[in-house]
C-alpha cells in the first residue's frame, strides 16, 4: 500500500498543480473584472444624464445685474452653440440679487421673466439647459441664517418651472465652500431636494461638493436617496495655469506658465478625474458632470487649447459630461464683437483632429495646427538663421516621424503633440562680427594717429 502511494505521489502533485493553476487564473480574471478602470463602467450612466458637451454662457445673469460684468444673453447665442455641437447650455444665475432679504423671500417677477426667455431660447434648440444658484455668497459666510431663504428660492424656483421639458436641470448651489462644512451642506442639500421633489418628482438634479466643488471633497458628499440625481464637479488643475493673470485671485497667479502636454502633467489630470470616476462607482455609477473646466485668456493660446483638448477628450474617455467655462467672455470660447468661434478653442472642445504645435524661440514654424488621425503633418522653419543663431535640430520626433531635409519634417498624427525647435549658437558668426569689430577698431585708431601726426607735421 505504501509502494502504491509512492508511485501515485506525482501524479497527485501533478493534479494538484493544475488545480491550483486553473483556480488561479479563474481568480486572476476576476480580480481583473473588478479591477478594470471605473470609467468602463459608466456607460449607463452617460445616458442616464443625457448629457455629453455642453458650455456655459457665464458674466451674464450670475453677476448683480446683467450686462455688468460685459456679457448680455443674446437670442442667437444658443443657435450658434447648437450649431458648434454642443448638446448642453449651463446657465449660472445670481437669483439672491433679485429676491427679498425677508420673508416670504419673493423673487422679482420680472427677473423671473427674463430667465424664463433665455431657458425657453435654449430649449427651442433642443439644448439641455441647466438653471442653478450662483454667487450666493451669503450662505457660504452664513448658513445657518440663510438656510431659510435658500430653501423658498428653490421653492418658487421649482414650482415656476414644474411644467417645463424635462431636459431643463435644476442644480442646487455653485461651489459651496467656506463655512458651508459637509456636515451643513448634506443637510441642506436633502431639504431642498425634497422641497424639489414635492412639484418636480422626476426633474434631474445637480450636486456638487464643497471646497468649491473639489474633486477632493466628493469623500464628504452624501446622495440623497434619489434615482435622478448628477453629481457635479469643477476642473482647474493645474490652477496656476488656469487662472494665470486673473485679475479676482488674490494672490494671482503669474502669467508666463505653458502647459505643454508632458507625461507628468497629463498624469496630474488624469490622477484626479480618476479618482472623480472611482468615487462614481463606488456610488452606483451615478452620473457625473465636469460643470467648469477652462484656462484664461491670459495664458498663451497654444497651451489653453492643448489643455483643454486634454481634459474635455479625457474626460470623455471616462464617461464624464462636461460644460466648458466659458462661451464669450473671459475664458471664452467665441469671441462676441467679431462674431465667430475662436477656432482653436472650439476644436479643442468639439473636433476629434489632434494639434501639432511647434515651440520655437527663433523664427517661425509653418505647418502647424489640426490634423486628422493617422495622416501626416508637414511642419517647417521659415529660416534656419536667426541673428546669431542657428536652427538645428527639432526635438520630440517619434519612431514614425520623417526628417525630410534640413528644416523641415513630417510627423505622424497619432496624438497632439509639441514639437520643440532647438537652435544653436552660431560662432562662427559671432567670431566674423568680433573680428571686423577688431579691424574697424584698429584702422579707426591707426587713422587717427596718422590724422594727429599729419596735423603735427
Amino acid at each position: 500500500m505504501a509502494s502504491l502511494e509512492k508511485r501515485l505521489e506525482p501524479y497527485v502533485l501533478l493534479l494538484s498543480l493544475l488545480f491550483l493553476t486553473i483556480s488561479y487564473s479563474v481568480s486572476k480574471g476576476g480580480d481583473d473584472e473588478q479591477m478594470q478602470p471605473a470609467y468602463y463602467q459608466l456607460e449607463e450612466a452617460v445616458l442616464k444624464s443625457g448629457m455629453r458637451r455642453g458650455i456655459n454662457i457665464g458674466n451674464a445673469l450670475e453677476a448683480p445685474r446683467e450686462g455688468e460684468w460685459g456679457v448680455y444673453i443674446r437670442d442667437e447665442y444658443f443657435r450658434i452653440i447648437k450649431e458648434a455641437g454642443f448638446d448642453t447650455v449651463r446657465i449660472p444665475i445670481k437669483w439672491s440679487a433679485h429676491a427679498e432679504i425677508n420673508p416670504p423671500y419673493r423673487i422679482d417677477g420680472d427677473f423671473f421673466k427674463r430667465v424664463d426667455w433665455v431657458v425657453n431660447k435654449s430649449l427651442e434648440q433642443n439644448l439641455i439647459t441647466i438653471i442653478n444658484i450662483h454667487h450666493y455668497e451669503e450662505i457660504m459666510q452664513d448658513p445657518l441664517n440663510h438656510r431659510n431663504r435658500f430653501i423658498a428660492l428653490w421653492r418658487q424656483i421649482s414650482e415656476h418651472y414644474k411644467d417645463y421639458p424635462e431636459t431643463l436641470y435644476f442644480e442646487l448651489l455653485n461651489e459651496p465652500y467656506g463655512e458651508l462644512t459637509d456636515e451643513k451642506w448634506n443637510e441642506l442639500v436633502q431639504e431642498a431636494v425634497e422641497t424639489i421633489r414635492e412639484t418636480n418628482p422626476s426633474r434631474k438634479i445637480i450636486i456638487g461638493p464643497t471646497g468649491w466643488n473639489s474633486i477632493y471633497n466628493l469623500k464628504g458628499l452624501e446622495i440623497p436617496e434619489d434615482d435622478n440625481i448628477i453629481v457635479t464637479f469643477h476642473f482647474y488643475t493645474p490652477f496656476e495655469f488656469t487662472h494665470q493673470g486673473a485679475e479676482w485671485v488674490s494672490p494671482s497667479p503669474a502669467v508666463g506658465r505653458k502647459w505643454l502636454g508632458t507625461e507628468a502633467e497629463k498624469k496630474t489630470i488624469l490622477d484626479e478625474l480618476n479618482m472623480a470616476v472611482q468615487w462614481a462607482a463606488q456610488h452606483g455609477n451615478i452620473p457625473l458632470l465636469m460643470g467648469e473646466f477652462g484656462a484664461y485668456s491670459k495664458a498663451d493660446m497654444d497651451s489653453r487649447v492643448r489643455w483643454t483638448r486634454f481634459v474635455a477628450r479625457e474626460a470623455e474617455k471616462r464617461g464624464i459630461a462636461w460644460c466648458y467655462w466659458e462661451f464669450c467672455a473671459g475664458f471664452g470660447a467665441y469671441d462676441p464683437d467679431k462674431g465667430e468661434w475662436r477656432i482653436d478653442l472650439l476644436n479643442a472642445l468639439i473636433s476629434e483632429k489632434h494639434y501639432i504645435t511647434v515651440e520655437t524661440e527663433y523664427g517661425k514654424a509653418l505647418g502647424a495646427g489640426w490634423y486628422d488621425e493617422g495622416s501626416y503633418a508637414l511642419i517647417r522653419m521659415n529660416a534656419t538663421s536667426w541673428g546669431f543663431f542657428v536652427f538645428d535640430h527639432f526635438e520630440g520626433l517619434g519612431p514614425r516621424d520623417m526628417v525630410i531635409d534640413e528644416r523641415s519634417v513630417e510627423i505622424y498624427v497619432d496624438e497632439s503633440k509639441v514639437i520643440k525647435a532647438v537652435w544653436r549658437i552660431d560662432y562662427v558668426k559671432i567670431l566674423a562680427v568680433a573680428l571686423i569689430c577688431v579691424v574697424a577698431f584698429a584702422v579707426a585708431i591707426l587713422y587717427k594717429k596718422l590724422r594727429i601726426g599729419g596735423v603735427g607735421d
